[in-house]
């Protein structure tokens, strides 16, 4: 039978780790240096307050639970962890290496954004050996790249009120589940009929219109607010790789599986990352078992936002009777407008104006999207540090759309004078590398002016902005059909970013309105 041990406490002032003795053990000097003597008086055990609160607590690291009392913490985390001595400092060395589990839901979020954009862009590529196997016109080609934002239109306003109601995680979920469905029908459709792969392409993109509204609930949830547009950053950073890897991988696939090669490998992906997402992300972190008491506490340090309990659909006319929501509204429609011309037309662009091949089209296009992952984050960086240098929300938000506007409107009538495709894809890549501020200017706004309604102010603005990308995707190709070049809706666009970049200014706001 066990022994049983009896616990004295002692007071708080005067005992510690170094005050707590045993009968024991005591130690006895000679020539080589401490022996223990054992005495046969009952064993008797002094309390460390200073090592816990309590007398026992549950303490759950690395998926695994431990009991941990303060008298016997070394010696029985150290048998529950191996034994010995060994097993206290394999412990030691498990906590200091633990990482936050907000950094594990942003690198997840990463993840899945790369995979939204991967499944998109994959169309962007397969449609040029497509359009010569059906003998599709340039204008139609314009078609079935937009078809993609036909449900895309819709699902953003629904899809950020569900994310409002239900949370971030579960609507995440069933929209990476029905995309990735959506990615593997889309081969078959392409052979079925034009008929079905644009319905297919319409649901895929019906699917996809939650992620944005998901991704920016969550990041509102889970980090504190002079954190979030790092977090946004990282997680657009893998929005923007999806592009590279899309543009990179599909025509190497192509040449050796076939055109239903990159559809199968981005679907089965997402599948994949479902069976991560389902056990280990909380919507809310008060509700995840993983988060510890310190990482909450710096979470919830300084929020004022709160998602919607009381059940009501948030009230539109009211969300549409401010300024500042117009002002998230038109930067939306004009960065969608220049962001979908680039992303659709971009290996349209270098094969057509340039002549060079798919592959190398391929190249030419992913180098703008990879600089892009990479000026996400240092704009995300560099707005979270003004904020903490104490200059006003609305000042960072409007120095970090402004860069995010003028700057691509500047390159893209630069565009115009490019000569060899290498000019080319360097003032691509300056335009998108500078359109990616705009991620810590109207896309965080979002939660700054409403931080009940996000979701369902993000669904809004993101529908309008999908509006004018069906618009800029269509005219693309009806512009080149018939006038033969790039450069006059390049100018266009350029005309858009700056007039938008002068309402932002005038009316957009970092103080709470809603």
């Amino acid at each position: 039978m066990a022994a049983k041990s009896t616990l004295h406490s002692s007071s708080p002032a005067t005992s510690s780790f170094l005050s707590c003795k045993s009968d024991l053990v005591h130690p006895r000097k000679t020539q080589l240096g401490f022996a223990p003597r054992i005495r046969s008086k009952p064993i008797r055990w002094e309390s460390c307050s200073g090592m816990r609160e309590h007398s026992q607590e549950k303490v759950r690291r690395r998926g695994r639970l431990f009991t941990v009392r303060c008298t016997a913490e070394g010696i029985e985390r150290g048998m529950l962890m191996g034994g010995g001595r060994g097993g206290i400092e394999e412990a030691a060395t498990a906590e200091t290496l633990d990482i936050p589990e907000r950094f594990k839901v942003v690198a997840l979020m990463a993840c899945v954004m790369c995979l939204c954009n991967a499944d998109r862009v994959v169309m962007s590529v397969t449609v040029v050996p497509l359009a010569s196997k059906f003998g599709w016109s340039t204008s139609f080609l314009g078609i079935v790249q937009s078809s993609f934002l036909w449900g895309y239109i819709f699902s953003s306003v629904i899809g950020g009120a569900l994310v409002d109601r239900y949370g971030g995680k579960n609507v995440m979920a069933w929209g990476v589940a029905l995309w990735s469905l959506a990615t593997l029908l889309t081969p078959w459709a392409a052979n079925h009929s034009t008929v079905a792969l644009l319905a297919v392409r319409a649901f895929f993109g019906l699917a996809e219109g939650v992620a944005l509204p998901s991704m920016s609930t969550l990041s509102s949830r889970w980090f504190p607010s002079h954190e979030r547009a790092s977090a946004v950053g990282i997680s657009m950073a893998g929005f923007h790789l999806g592009n590279v890897i899309g543009l990179l991988l599909t025509p190497i696939m192509l040449s050796t599986i076939g055109i239903s090669g990159p559809f199968i490998l981005f679907s089965s992906l997402g599948l994949l990352w479902l069976t991560r997402w389902a056990n280990g992300v909380t919507s809310d972190p008060r509700d995840s078992p993983f988060v510890s008491k310190s990482e909450l506490r710096l979470i919830r340090a300084g929020k004022t936002d709160s998602p919607a309990d009381d059940g009501q659909f948030p009230p539109l006319r009211l969300l549409l009777s401010k300024a500042p929501s117009w002002a998230i509204i038109f930067a939306n429609i004009t960065n969608n407008w220049g962001y979908f011309v680039l992303l659709s037309w971009m290996p349209v662009y270098f094969n057509s104006v340039f002549k060079v091949n798919l592959k190398q089209a391929a190249w030419f296009s992913a180098v703008p999207w990879g600089t892009m992952a990479i000026s996400g984050y240092v704009a995300g960086a560099l707005s979270d540090s003004l904020i903490k240098a104490g200059y006003s929300l609305t000042l960072v938000r409007k120095i970090m759309q402004s860069i995010g506007f003028i700057g691509p409107g500047v390159a893209l009538l630069c565009l115009n004078y490019a000569k060899t495709p290498v000019t080319a894809a360097a003032i691509m890549t300056i335009a998108l590398s500078l359109s990616s501020f705009s991620q810590a200017g109207f896309l965080l706004n979002m939660q700054d002016i409403a931080p009940r309604y996000a979701g369902f102010l993000h669904g809004i603005a993101n529908s309008a902005g999908t509006l004018a990308a069906i618009i800029s995707t269509i005219g693309t190709g009806y512009f080149v059909q018939w006038l033969g070049s790039f450069q006059a809706f390049l100018t266009v666009t350029a005309g858009l970013y700056f007039v938008t970049a002068i309402f932002w200014n005038v009316y957009a706001t970092g103080e709470r309105v809603f």
